[in-house]
Order: structure tokens, then C-alpha cells, then sequence
């Protein structure tokens, strides 16, 4: 039967009993709206609560973190043109790496506070959280394996920014590519090789890190000469070579140790190779190995003590001649049984085989 067929077939109420219904529903909704009025408005200054601590919160802490970093740039600016500046402070590196910092910290406040209040939030509308957090963390799992390389960059990058391992300056050895630092970033690292290139090599693929620009370096160099020089005249005109370049600028700055002679490095028929080092200012190993080859060079010219390299030196200073020079090539007709022997030898007479 029909919904049309029932109010048709139902008696129709009187003019009377329609007031009073209407007059009942009004009270009900005027009593149900004055039962929960107090826990509306509680809940909606709750509400707006939770919203107004979460921005003044979220707004000082990233204003302190702005203001911290933009102090530590500040204190980093004041010493770069000093000489404490040039050794230990790179501005551009200091500037990069707490402005990196920073954005992660920024990040990471505004997600723990906006997150928290919205879960707040939720919990003062009386809704049940648990199959919620649990979303989420399935959720959480499938976006984890699904960009786990992006994930693996991003957390590779935070520690490599935190524990200061490189920065913008500095000359590394990143393993799948090597050269100096212009960029440090939390997912890619910019490198500029040595013949100009850039590579962008990914933290996440960095196994090992080596950094030439901390701390200091070790410049060698490998002397060679002639095994019947005089190794005490040897070591006095490098020490004084090395003496004259540790009093002259820029070498002064660079070298941050005395020029050693080791000592004999290997003592070969032909030669033998004295060992000097120095310890240098980071990264600049490689200027000081060039200037202290050119000064001992010349130290030991003016000595008369020769160097020598890979080939052997004559003992009179000139070439002998090759002793097989005149000597001519071997001849196949030397030896009788050679084909070109046995081609050229006369054919004998026949013999008479009708001898009587």
C-alpha cells in the first residue's frame, strides 16, 4: 500500500490538535537547544582556544628560530674579513647551513604544532581517534616504502647538515664524485669538479665522505737523486730551502708546521728518494707541494747535486753509444741448413749410373 493511500485513509487531526503538536515540538527544540547550548560554547571556546595558542605558539617559535639564525649569520659576517675569518669561517657555508637548519626546524615545529591541535580539535568533536591514527600510520608505511630514496636523501642530508661533515668551500671526496662544495642542500649536494663541471650528487648515495678542508693538510714531496751524492749536503740545501720559504709571504700563512726531512724513502741501484714534508692550511697542500719541488730544484742545482727521475743518469753526463750500432743483422746464410742456404747451393753433376 501506498504512502499516498495511508494519509488518505488516516483521520485528519483537528485545527486544534495541529497548534498543540507545532506548540510541543517548538518546547522540545527550545528544551534540547537549552540542555546543550553550555556544551556547544564550551566546545567552541575550546575550539578557538586550541586555534589561538597553536598560531601564537607556531608564530614565536619561528620567530625565534628566524632570529637565532639570523644572529648566527651576523657572527659569522663580523669575522670573515679577520684572520681567524679566513682559516676556520666560510660565511657562505655558515649562511647555508643554518638557513638549512633553520627550514628543517621551522618544518618540523609547525608539524608538531599544527598536528597536535588538530587532534585536538577532533577530540573536542567527541571523535574517536584510534581508527584515525591508525589511517594514518598504514598510510604512513606505504608513503615510506613507496619514496623511501627521497626519504633516505632527506634524513642523509639532515645529519650531514647537523654534524657540519662539508660545506659551501670545502673540497671533498664523496666517493661516486669529488671537488669543491658550492651548494649543500638536504636532498642534493652541488660539486664543481676540477675541470669545471658540477655534479649533483644525491646524500643518499654517499657512503663515505672525505673532507680536505678541515683541520689542516700534508704536503710530500719525493726528492730523487743520484745514490752517490752526499745525503748531509742533500738535507742542508733543502732545510734552507725550506727555511727561505716559510719567511715569505704567502707561504708563511700557508704552512702551518716546519718542512721535514723524513729521510731516505728508498734506495734504489740508480737513485735514491728523500722524503720532505710540511703540514699546510687546509686545501692549499697542493700550491705548497709545487713551490717547495721549484725552490729544491734550484736549491740543489746550486749545490751541484743533480736530480734524476725515472731514467738513469750516465755517470759522465753523455750517452754512449750502442755497442751493437755497428754490428750488421744476422744473415740466413749463415747457417748451411737454412732454406736460403740449401736453395743457394750449386746442384751437383749427375753421376754415370751405367757403370760397367
Amino acid at each position: 500500500m501506498s504512502l499516498s493511500v495511508l494519509l488518505a485513509a488516516a483521520p485528519s487531526p483537528g485545527p486544534g490538535g495541529s497548534l498543540d503538536e507545532a506548540a510541543e515540538q517548538a518546547g522540545n527544540a527550545a528544551g534540547w537547544v537549552e540542555e546543550n547550548w553550555s556544551t556547544w560554547l564550551s566546545t567552541g571556546l575550546r575550539i578557538l582556544l586550541i586555534v589561538a595558542v597553536a598560531i601564537t605558539l607556531r608564530y614565536l617559535i619561528r620567530r625565534a628560530l628566524t632570529n637565532l639564525i639570523d644572529r648566527m649569520n651576523r657572527s659569522a659576517q663580523a669575522v670573515q674579513g679577520t684572520a681567524l675569518g679566513g682559516l676556520l669561517v666560510n660565511a657562505e657555508r655558515r649562511r647555508q647551513r643554518s638557513e638549512a637548519i633553520g627550514s628543517v626546524l621551522r618544518s618540523v615545529a609547525s608539524f608538531l604544532i599544527m598536528g597536535t591541535a588538530a587532534l585536538m580539535i577532533l577530540g573536542a568533536f567527541k571523535i574517536n581517534l584510534a581508527p584515525l591514527l591508525a589511517s594514518a600510520g598504514v598510510a604512513g608505511v606505504a608513503l615510506g616504502f613507496g619514496a623511501r630514496n627521497l626519504v633516505t636523501d632527506f634524513l642523509s642530508g639532515v645529519f650531514m647538515i647537523l654534524e657540519d661533515q662539508y660545506g659551501v668551500g670545502d673540497t671533498i671526496d664523496a666517493g661516486v664524485a669529488s671537488g669543491e662544495v658550492i651548494e649543500v642542500g638536504l636532498r642534493v649536494t652541488k660539486l664543481r669538479g676540477d675541470n669545471g663541471e658540477i655534479w649533483y650528487v644525491r646524500n643518499g648515495e654517499v657512503k663515505r665522505i672525505g673532507n680536505l678542508s678541515q683541520g689542516w693538510s700534508t704536503a710530500g714531496v719525493d726528492v730523487t737523486v743520484r745514490p752517490t751524492e752526499d745525503l748531509e749536503q742533500v738535507r742542508k740545501a733543502i732545510t734552507a730551502a725550506a727555511e727561505t720559504m716559510t719567511k715569505e709571504e704567502p707561504w708563511a700563512e700557508r704552512l702551518w708546521g716546519p718542512v721535514e726531512v723524513l729521510g731516505l724513502d728508498a734506495v734504489l741501484l740508480d737513485s735514491m728518494t728523500v722524503r720532505v714534508t710540511a703540514k699546510t692550511m687546509p686545501g692549499k697542500s697542493l700550491g705548497v707541494e709545487r713551490e717547495l719541488r721549484w725552490r729544491i730544484k734550484q736549491a740543489l742545482e746550486d749545490a751541484g747535486i743533480r736530480m734524476i727521475g725515472v731514467l738513469p743518469l750516465q755517470a759522465d753526463g753523455e750517452s754512449s753509444a750502442d755497442p751493437t750500432a755497428g754490428m750488421a743483422a744476422p744473415s740466413a746464410y749463415a747457417s748451411a741448413t737454412s732454406p736460403q742456404s740449401m736453395a743457394a747451393t750449386p746442384i751437383p753433376p749427375p753421376t754415370n749410373l751405367n757403370k760397367q
